[in-house]
């Protein structure tokens, strides 16, 4: 029997590594996060878009790790405010992954925008690198709504306040299981996995 390659994936976020490890559970592969590595400086992660930030924190921990790496950049896009907070999702409010500071600086900034004109979707943008170059890219899109007020428990960052039409709540009010079959994030990995497949089967 072969012997599985290893799959860093590029987070030590707990919430988006249980979401990962789920999507990408049963491929012949094993599964490590930067925890499982000695700690290394982090990338600059400064590109216009999704995609690009992605890639550069795949390319940037496979030449450090000699892993084949698996990085995303997500975030949320509101239309009301011109398609804010985008790449600066995490760091929106200045601090980098505060997720309070983040989602009552988007509740103040949508005061007074009716609930037609709050439309909003989560972007993630996911990429897969060898230290020599990038093996693919693929993307996912949710759309939603903001609410004012937050709801639920499970989820992370901008979730209690992504409302979900067709679903009647927010993402943080859904089971982990619903949102993992739903979300930005499950679109792009469930194409990254098919990519996986067959770069592994090579």
């Amino acid at each position: 029997m072969a012997e599985l390659r290893p799959l860093l994936i590029a987070t030590s976020n707990a919430g988006k590594l249980r979401e990962v490890r789920a999507i990408l559970q049963g491929l012949p592969v094993i599964l490590e996060s930067l925890d499982d590595h000695s700690p290394h400086p982090e990338p600059v992660e400064d590109g216009a878009t999704f995609e690009e930030n992605a890639e550069r924190k795949a390319v940037h921990y496979a030449r450090l790790t000699g892993c084949w790496t698996l990085a995303d950049d997500s975030g949320l896009i509101v239309d009301a405010l011109g398609g804010a907070p985008g790449v600066h999702s995490a760091r929106y409010a200045g601090q980098h992954g505060n997720s309070a500071a983040n989602n009552a600086k988007l509740v103040k900034a949508l005061r007074g925008v009716p609930d037609s004109q709050r439309t909003a979707r989560f972007y993630c943008a996911a990429a897969l690198a060898d230290p020599t170059r990038i093996l693919c890219t693929t993307s996912g899109i949710w759309e939603g709504r903001i609410v004012d007020q937050a709801a639920g428990d499970h989820g992370f960052g901008y979730d209690p306040h992504f409302f979900v039409p067709d679903q009647g709540v927010t993402s943080a009010q859904m089971a982990p299981e619903l949102k993992n079959r739903l979300s930005h994030r499950f679109r792009a990995l469930a194409r990254m996995r098919q990519e996986c497949q067959a770069l592994l089967a090579v």
